[in-house]
C-alpha cells in the first residue's frame, strides 16, 4: 500500500471507530495527532532498504540547485544536508528510483585533509533529501563537507561542533532568525548573517509561508511571488520549500553555519493548533495536510532521524555549550490545546484563564521543568516562537493580547515562571520570533508587579522579510511601551538578532536593515541590550539611526492580524470561484 493510501485508510478507520465510541473531543484529537505522524513514519520505513538504487544516474540539469546545510551540531557530531533537485519547482525532478550519494568532512575547504567519508541513499520516499548523521568528530572545531553524485558536486559547505558539555567555555556568538515570507522581500539579512563570525544559527520558525501568490500582501507591497497556489500537498509544499532554498542568500547562511531549527505555523497553516486548523476545515483532511507539511519540514532540514518518536517528529530538544549555557529548544505548535476567544485579539476570560489549558504539551513542560532543575551552566536558553511575557497592546481599561501567543497560555506561562521563582533562577533567556518586529523585555515573577523579582530576559527577533520594509516606530509603539513598563525596546526593521555571550553577560544585538523592497541594503545595529543578572534587568548600551529607513509609519500591531484575515478572505473566493467555474 503507498504513503497516500495508507494515510487516508487509516483516517477512514480511525474515523468510523471514533464514532462507533462516540469520543469527546479531547480523546478525538488526541488520537488524530497519532494519525497525523504516520504517514512521515512510513516514508521514513519506505526510505530504508529501496529495492532499487541508483549508484551512477545522469541529470536533466545540476542536481545541487538548493545548495547544502549543516545542522543539529553535537560536541562529536553533525548532521549534513542536501536535497538532489535538478528541477526544483516541479517535484524536484528526479527519477523515482533512489540515488546513492558520496559524501566527504575535511578539516580544510580545498579538501586535502579529508577526516570522514561515505555513502548515503536519497531516497525517492523523501523527496531525494540526504541527511548524514556524522560522528566522531572533534569538539568545538571548524569543518567543510561537500556531496558527490554522478559527475556532480555540490557547494562546500562549512560547519562546527559544539564544546564538550560540562567543559569550560568563556565565550558564545551565535545569531536567531525567523519569518521570511519569499513574497514580502528579499533576504538580504541572510547576506550579512552569512559574513558574521558565528558558532551557531537557530531559526524559530515561519521558514517557509503557505499562501498562494499575493495573497498575503505586505504594507508596501509584494515584491516577489509564490510558485503555485496555496500549498496543502506534500509536492506543493516540497515545491514552496524548494523556492525558498533556491535564493542565493538563504543558501548562503545555511552552508555558513550549523543551524538548530524549530517550526511554528506558517510550515503548516496560519495559526493552527495541534491538529486543528485556524478556519473549520475538516479535521480529516487538516490531518492530511499537516502530516505532508510535516514530512517536508523534515526533508528539508538537517534534523536527525532521532527526532522521529512514533511517527511525529519530536522538535522539543537540548543542546548544551559546555558549562557556558543550555538551550532548550521548544516545540510549541504541534502539542498545544487551541487557541482561546476566537483566536483574536481579546481580553483575559475564563477561557483563556484556564488552570488546564497547555501550550507545549504535558510531557514536554515535564521534560523542560526536569532539564531546567538539573542544569549547571550559567544561562538557560528557552529557543521558542512566540512572545513569552505579557504584551497588553490595547488601553489599560480594554486590554487586548495575542491568544496565539504565551498571553493566550497565562497558566501555562505562570507555571514556568512560578517554577523558576521556587528554584532560584535568575539566568532564563528566552529567544522569540513570529511578531515580526524586534522587541526586549524583562521577564519578571509577576508580570502585574512591576516591582516582582526579575528572572531573566526575552529578546523577540524581528523577520527577515516578513510585513515588508517596516520603519523604526509605529503608530502605537508609545502606547504599548507605556502599557507594558517591563518591555524595554521596539524596533519594526527587518534583520536578525545576533547574541554575544559570557559568563558575565548577555547581549543581544538588533541587526537590521532599513528595507527588504529592494535588494542591496546595508547592515546596522540598532541597538545592543545587555542583561547581568543583577536584578537590574535589561541595559541599553547603544543604539544608532538606520540610514535610509522610515522613522515611523501609520501601521499598528494589529494590521498583521487583519493582513491574514485578507489572505483567507482571498483563498474562500478563490474556492467559491472553482465551485462556481
Amino acid at each position: 500500500m503507498n504513503q497516500g493510501r495508507a494515510l487516508e485508510q487509516w483516517i477512514k478507520n480511525f474515523t468510523e471507530e471514533s464514532l462507533r465510541k462516540n469520543l469527546d473531543r479531547r480523546s478525538f484529537l488526541q488520537g488524530a495527532t497519532r494519525i497525523a505522524g504516520l504517514s512521515l513514519g512510513l516514508a521514513i520505513a519506505q526510505s530504508v532498504g529501496s529495492l532499487k538504487v541508483d549508484a551512477a544516474p545522469s541529470f536533466s540539469d545540476y542536481p545541487f540547485t538548493l545548495g547544502v546545510a549543516s545542522g543539529d551540531p553535537l560536541s562529536d557530531g553533525v548532521v549534513l544536508w542536501t536535497r538532489l533537485a535538478p528541477e526544483p519547482f516541479n517535484g524536484g525532478g528526479m527519477p523515482p528510483s533512489d540515488v546513492k550519494v558520496k559524501w566527504e568532512l575535511a578539516k580544510d575547504e580545498h579538501f586535502r585533509h579529508i577526516v570522514q567519508h561515505g555513502t548515503e541513499i536519497a531516497s525517492s520516499h523523501l523527496g531525494h533529501t540526504v541527511h548524514v548523521e556524522v560522528s566522531g568528530l572533534k569538539p568545538e572545531s571548524i569543518y567543510y563537507y561537500r556531496f558527490k553524485c554522478g559527475n556532480e558536486i555540490s557547494p562546500v559547505g562549512r560547519t562546527k561542533t559544539l564544546p564538550k558539555a560540562g567543559s569550560n567555555v568563556s565565550s558564545l556568538k551565535f545569531a536567531f532568525a525567523s519569518c521570511q515570507q519569499f513574497e514580502h522581500g528579499y533576504y538580504t539579512a541572510y547576506k550579512h548573517m552569512a559574513k558574521e563570525d558565528l558558532d551557531v544559527v537557530f531559526h524559530l520558525g515561519d521558514y517557509i509561508y503557505e499562501y498562494g501568490p499575493d495573497e498575503y500582501v505586505a504594507p508596501n507591497g509584494n515584491v516577489r511571488t509564490h510558485i503555485g497556489p496555496e500549498v496543502t500537498t506534500l509536492q506543493d509544499y516540497r515545491n514552496r520549500y524548494a523556492q525558498y532554498r533556491s535564493d542565493r542568500n538563504l543558501k548562503a547562511a545555511h552552508s555558513a553555519f550549523p543551524w538548530i531549527v524549530t517550526w511554528d505555523d506558517h510550515e503548516v497553516e496560519n495559526n493552527y493548533a495541534n491538529v486543528i486548523p485556524e478556519k473549520g476545515q475538516p479535521v480529516e483532511q487538516f490531518i492530511k495536510r499537516r502530516a505532508a507539511a510535516y514530512q517536508a519540514y523534515y526533508e528539508h532540514m538537517p534534523l536527525r532521524k532521532s527526532t522521529m518518536v512514533g511517527g511525529n517528529i519530536q522538535l522539543y530538544r537540548s543542546f548544551q555549550y559546555g558549562n557556558l549555557a543550555n538551550f532548550f529548544v521548544l516545540d510549541t505548535r504541534q502539542y498545544r490545546d487551541d487557541q482561546a476567544n476566537g483566536d483574536g485579539s481579546s481580553p483575559q476570560t475564563p477561557e483563556s484563564l484556564d488552570p488546564k489549558r497547555t501550550l507545549m504539551g504535558a510531557e514536554q513542560e515535564k521534560w523542560l521543568f526536569n532539564n531546567l532543575e538539573h542544569s549547571k551552566t550559567v544561562w538557560n536558553v528557552l529557543a521558542q516562537q512566540i512572545f513569552f511575557a505579557q504584551r497588553n497592546y490595547g488601553t489599560q481599561a480594554a486590554p487586548k493580547f495575542s491568544m496565539d501567543a504565551w498571553d493566550g497560555y497565562p497558566a501555562a506561562r505562570q507555571r514556568l515562571l512560578d517554577f523558576a521563582k521556587t528554584r532560584d533562577i535568575d539566568n532564563l533567556i528566552v529567544l522569540s520570533g513570529d511578531v515580526h518586529a524586534n522587541w526586549a523585555a524583562n521577564l519578571l515573577t509577576n508580570f502585574d508587579d512591576p516591582n516582582s523579582k526579575i528572572i531573566g530576559a526575552e529578546f523577540v527577533g524581528t523577520s527577515i522579510t516578513s510585513g515588508g520594509d517596516g520603519s523604526d516606530k509605529r503608530a502605537d509603539t508609545n502606547k504599548i511601551l507605556g502599557l507594558n513598563p517591563h518591555i524595554k525596546f521596539f524596533n519594526d526593521f527587518r534583520g536578525y538578532v545576533r547574541c554575544r555571550v559570557t559568563k558575565e553577560k548577555w547581549q543581544a544585538d538588533y541587526r537590521v536593515v532599513p528595507y527588504v523592497s529592494s535588494p542591496g541594503a546595508d547592515i546596522t545595529t540598532r541597538a545592543s541590550f545587555v542583561y547581568e543578572k543583577d536584578q537590574n534587568g535589561l541595559k541599553a548600551v547603544s543604539k544608532a539611526t538606520v540610514p535610509h529607513g522610515v522613522l515611523q509609519s501609520n501601521e499598528v500591531e494589529e494590521d498583521r492580524y487583519r493582513a491574514h484575515a485578507q489572505a483567507h478572505k482571498k483563498q474562500l473566493e478563490k474556492k467559491r470561484g472553482k465551485v462556481l467555474n
